[in-house]
C-alpha cells in the first residue's frame, strides 16, 4: 500500500512538471488601462493615472517600459511591489502637436510573459480655454465652480436656489443630472446635454417646507456625466442647509418676551487649535448669559467630521457660564474639504444660530 502512495506522489509530481510556466506565472490586473483626458491646449502638459494590481502570490517588478514616442513621459514604481498591492502609472504628453492624439507605454515586468500596454488619448487645440481656476473640481469630464452647497439661515417657507456652474471638459456630448436628491431639493440642468467645451449651470431649489426639523440638515448627492451613472465618493456632493427657529413676535420659547430674553455672549466665534505635528487638539468655548432669562442650547450640531465636542451644560441661567469643549483629531481632518465647523441653535431671539469655526492649520 505505501508503494502504491509512492508511486502516485512520483506521477502527480511528473504532472506538474509538465505544467507551462505562463500559467503558474504571477497575475497583473489592469483596472484602468485607457484614458481618454478630453481637451487640453498647446504646450500645456496633460497627464493620464492607470490603475493596476498585482494579483500574484508574490512580489513583482517593472523590469522595463517603453514609450510610443519621445513626447511622453512615464513614471511608475521602482521597487519591488507587494502582493495584492495596487499602484499606479502616470503618463504625461507635451501636447507640442495640435490635434488629436493617442500615445501608449508597455510595461515589462516579471509578472507576465508579454507586456501590458497602457494608452492615453484626447485632443490638443489652439484655442483651448484652461477652467482650473473658475471650476476648480473635476468630476469624469465635467468641471465644477463647487462640490459643497450650503442654504444658510433659512426661514420655514423659504423657497432658495442656488446655481451649480459646469463645464464639459471632455469631447463627447453629456447629459449632467443630480442623482439622489432629497424631497426637499430639486434641480434643473441647463441646457440638458453639453457637448466638449460648452459651459451650463444647474439650479439647485430648496423647498423649506419639506424639512423636518430646525437646526443643520446634510445629504450627499451625487453629479452624474451620464444618465443611470453609479454613485461613489468620486461624483459626491454634500448639501447643507441651516433652518432657523421659528419666534413669534413678542415672545420665544417658554414664553420670554422681547424684554425679558437670554442674551449670549461668546469667548470667540472662533478657535484656534494648530496641531504643529499632534494627533487631536482640544480647546474650548466659554458661553455666557448677560440676559435675564434662561439661554437654552436648543441644538448642538457638527458640519463635518473629525471633530467632538461636549457642552457642561444646555441650559444657562442669567449671569452664568457654560463651557463647549472642542477635540479635533488630525487623521480625520486630512479627508475633509471643508473646515470644521460647529452649529449651536438657542433661544435668544438676537442669535438664534451661530456658527462656530475651528482652525487647525
Amino acid at each position: 500500500m505505501k508503494k502504491n502512495n509512492h508511486y502516485k506522489a512520483m506521477a502527480i509530481a511528473a504532472l506538474l512538471g509538465t505544467v507551462p510556466l505562463q500559467l503558474m506565472a504571477q497575475k497583473l490586473q489592469v483596472i484602468k488601462g485607457e484614458v481618454d483626458c478630453g481637451r487640453t491646449g498647446y504646450e500645456m502638459p496633460v497627464t493620464a493615472t492607470f490603475e493596476l494590481k498585482n494579483k500574484g502570490g508574490r512580489k513583482m517588478r517593472i523590469n522595463k517600459v517603453k514609450m510610443s514616442c519621445g513626447c511622453t513621459q512615464a513614471h511608475y514604481p521602482k521597487g519591488e511591489i507587494g502582493s495584492g498591492d495596487k499602484f499606479s502609472v502616470t503618463l504625461t504628453y507635451d501636447a507640442r502637436m495640435l490635434g488629436h492624439f493617442e500615445k501608449s507605454v508597455a510595461l515589462y515586468t516579471n509578472a507576465t510573459d508579454k507586456p501590458v500596454y497602457l494608452t492615453m488619448k484626447g485632443v490638443v487645440e489652439a484655442d483651448y480655454v484652461d477652467y482650473s481656476k473658475s471650476y476648480p473640481y473635476q468630476i469624469g469630464d465635467l468641471r465644477v465652480d463647487k462640490r459643497d452647497l450650503e442654504f444658510d439661515d433659512v426661514n420655514k417657507g423659504d423657497s432658495l436656489s442656488q446655481e451649480l456652474l459646469i463645464v464639459n471638459v471632455g469631447s463627447r456630448m453629456l447629459t449632467p443630472n443630480l442623482m439622489h436628491l432629497p424631497p426637499y431639493l430639486s434641480a434643473q440642468v441647463m441646457p440638458e446635454k453639453l457637448g466638449g467645451g460648452k459651459q451650463g449651470k444647474i439650479l439647485l431649489t430648496l423647498h423649506s417646507s419639506k424639512l423636518r426639523d430646525f437646526g443643520l440638515t446634510q445629504t450627499s448627492i451625487y453629479l452624474g456625466n451620464e444618465l443611470g451613472e453609479k454613485v461613489s465618493q468620486d461624483n459626491e456632493m454634500v448639501v447643507s442647509t441651516v433652518l432657523l427657529p421659528q419666534f413669534k413676535d413678542s415672545e420665544s420659547e417658554g414664553g420670554v418676551t422681547m424684554t425679558n430674553h437670554p442674551q449670549m455672549e461668546l469667548s470667540a466665534e472662533t478657535l484656534q487649535l494648530p496641531l504643529e505635528g499632534k494627533k487631536k487638539r482640544t480647546g474650548e468655548f466659554v458661553i455666557a448669559n448677560r440676559g435675564n432669562a434662561p439661554l437654552k442650547v436648543r441644538s448642538l450640531q457638527l458640519f463635518t467630521d473629525g471633530i467632538k465636542v461636549m457642552l457642561n451644560k444646555r441650559e444657562i441661567a442669567p449671569g452664568e457660564e457654560a463651557k463647549l469643549k472642542v477635540t479635533i483629531y488630525r487623521d480625520e481632518l486630512k479627508k475633509l474639504r471643508r473646515e470644521p465647523r460647529v452649529l449651536m441653535i438657542t433661544n435668544d431671539p438676537k442669535k438664534p444660530k451661530v456658527t462656530l469655526h475651528i482652525q487647525y492649520r
